[in-house]
């Protein structure tokens, strides 16, 4: 079976004054081994690795696979610069990463063709796996279902990590198969987009690409292993259950805030973990975060 199925976690990369805090880094990969989830994705958006530097991101991926045991981990490699790209791929494969999570991050705006090249210089260069992350909503950069196939014809592409899927099952799994129609049989999808998860792999994704499996592993294994096992039903209820922390989600702009104030509250990670200049959320909105953490019994 692929490495690329399943629930992969996206973990924080917790930094306690402005320098990665190692233990409560180590300890929440050990975390997600015990619960067991399918892989640990390290250094992706949740993992903010466009704020760090390359021996930041290095460290990072260490300490994620000498803690992870059998667990396959996922390295982010995403980058302004292509050799710097490829620089943070060298470091990954150095960690003994199991495969590269690769974002095309630009600060100027990017043409199909610039991230075309991107990937086949990646691919070319790289020993291990590739996973192609789609993230519109964070790089503005969305790809086509051409560009998919085009990638996904290069070699040591792995997994190709996809933006949410209308929740509507029909809708859903039109898009799914829109996509797994070009791509080769070796090429796995991966739903991101937490709340729209159960859509997704109802409809037929390979793996769910989680934002929340990184710091509450248990409910969304729920939710994987109930749509994998065809309890589409089941999936779905699991992930409806979760409805208030969707919704905090989209009232305070994204994941990343509630995430870091989710793993502040619990204690897995330092006050102010996230990377300046963004800041966290205000007491009121943890306030909230708190009492639906509490009301979901998380």
């Amino acid at each position: 079976m692929s490495i690329f199925r399943g629930l992969s976690a996206f973990p924080l990369t917790p930094l306690r004054d402005d320098v990665l805090d190692e233990p409560a880094f180590a300890c929440s990969i050990e975390r997600l081994a015990a619960a067991g989830v399918d892989s640990i994705t390290v250094l992706g958006s949740t993992g903010s690795y466009v704020y760090l530097d390359t021996e930041e991101r290095a460290r990072a991926a260490e300490l994620a696979v000498e803690h992870a045991g059998a667990t396959p981990v996922f390295v982010g490699v995403g980058a302004l610069r292509t050799s710097q790209v490829l620089a943070n791929v060298d470091r990954a494969e150095r960690a003994g990463a199991a495969g590269v999570l690769l974002a095309p991050a630009t600060y100027q705006p990017l043409t199909e063709h610039d991230v075309f090249e991107l990937f086949r210089t990646v691919a070319e260069h790289a020993a291990l796996p590739v996973i192609v992350y789609d993230n519109p909503g964070t790089t503005r950069f969305a790809f086509t279902v051409e560009l998919y196939a085009r990638i996904a014809a290069l070699p040591r592409i792995a997994s190709i990590k996809i933006p949410a899927v209308p929740a509507e099952p029909d809708a859903a799994r039109r898009r799914v198969d829109e996509v797994r129609a070009v791509l080769p049989d070796s090429v796995t999808i991966g739903v991101s987009g937490d709340p729209s998860a159960a859509a997704g792999l109802n409809a037929g994704c390979d793996a769910w690409y989680s934002v929340i499996g990184g710091t509450l592993p248990e409910p969304a294994l729920a939710i994987t292993r109930a749509a994998l096992a065809g309890r589409t039903a089941e999936a779905v209820a699991e992930s409806g259950r979760l409805a208030p922390l969707w919704q905090l989600f989209s009232e305070f702009g994204g994941s990343l805030r509630v995430i870091a104030a989710i793993a502040e509250h619990l204690g897995y990670a330092p006050p102010g973990c996230l990377p300046l200049p963004i800041q966290g959320l205000d007491a009121a909105q943890r306030a909230r975060v708190a009492e639906v953490l509490r009301a979901l019994e998380l």
